[in-house]
């Protein structure tokens, strides 16, 4: 079994992409509007970057939560007590960037923010009209002139066989937002959990785009789209030597959205930063 790849330009995409979300938690998109040239040059320079020193002056603030957040305090997925290998970079809106790689991903930042609108109508139009009717407002608008949508530039870098025993790249997870857009890595490793508990591999593509729900899309519909628990694994033999960069654009909705009875964006956010560790 693998994940379909849906054609974006496809006058039946939207059906397709929709169904894949429902029955995996997973999309695929080809043919997409997000510049290969542009992820790859952010790619190499971030690559350059988290090579760098420079890296340790924009280190992370607990208050905004923007900058280098470092390995020593990479997360501890959900249920686990062992730290990711990984370390990351935090970009919002009005938070810090490195002068020289500030034009770049404040581009691809709008493109995919400005995409992913588009992706929300798609799940709204697709889903049944008692699902629709538990969305507090539009998806697309959920977002509309969000601080809080999250680009995590993530550098897992190559293995020195000194890894903490049990460690993997990123541990299987869940995210916590409404959907997540991902370039496909440089590198493979991105595995979807399949219902009996197996794991597919995500197609790394390099001209993919990859879609996955969170947490808060599966709050406000009710449990109409799963949020897919996801894993980055360690890499073998020859790769064990390489980087692997991925930019995953986390979307949020404004703090005062109502996702359920239960929670507004801010309250379920919140609670999710305390269980994880970072608050």
């Amino acid at each position: 079994m693998q994940l379909p790849t849906v054609d974006y330009k496809a006058p039946d995409a939207a059906a397709h992409f929709v169904e894949s979300l429902r029955n995996t938690g997973f999309g695929v998109l080809k043919n997409h509007p997000i510049p290969q040239s542009l992820v790859e040059s952010i790619y190499k320079n971030w690559q350059d970057f988290f090579n760098s020193e420079q890296k340790h002056d924009f280190l992370f603030s607990k208050e905004t939560q923007d900058g280098y957040f470092p390995p020593s305090v990479s997360e501890v997925a959900k249920g686990f007590t062992i730290k990711d290998i990984k370390e990351y970079f935090h970009v919002y809106p009005k938070g810090r960037v490195p002068a020289q790689l500030e034009a770049d991903v404040r581009e691809y930042y709008r493109l995919a923010n400005e995409f992913a609108a588009t992706l929300l109508s798609w799940v709204q139009a697709e889903a049944p009209a008692d699902v629709r009717a538990k969305f507090s407002i539009d998806l697309k608008d959920m977002i509309a002139d969000s601080e809080q949508t999250l680009l995590r530039i993530l550098h897992y870098p190559p293995m020195t066989g000194d890894e903490e025993p049990g460690a993997i790249r990123a541990a299987a997870h869940g995210d916590i937002n409404l959907l997540t857009v991902l370039p496909a890595s440089n590198e493979p490793g991105l595995q979807v959990q399949k219902t009996d508990g197996g794991w597919l591999d995500v197609p790394c593509d390099f001209g993919s785009l990859i879609i996955n729900i969170g947490d808060m899309l599966q709050e406000a519909s009710g449990g109409y789209f799963p949020s897919t628990i996801h894993r980055v694994i360690n890499p073998t033999g020859k790769a064990s030597s390489k980087s692997r960069i991925s930019l995953p654009l986390f979307l949020h909705p404004r703090p005062d959205v109502v996702l359920s009875e239960r929670y507004t964006a801010d309250s379920y956010l919140q609670e999710r930063l305390r269980e994880l560790g970072v608050k």
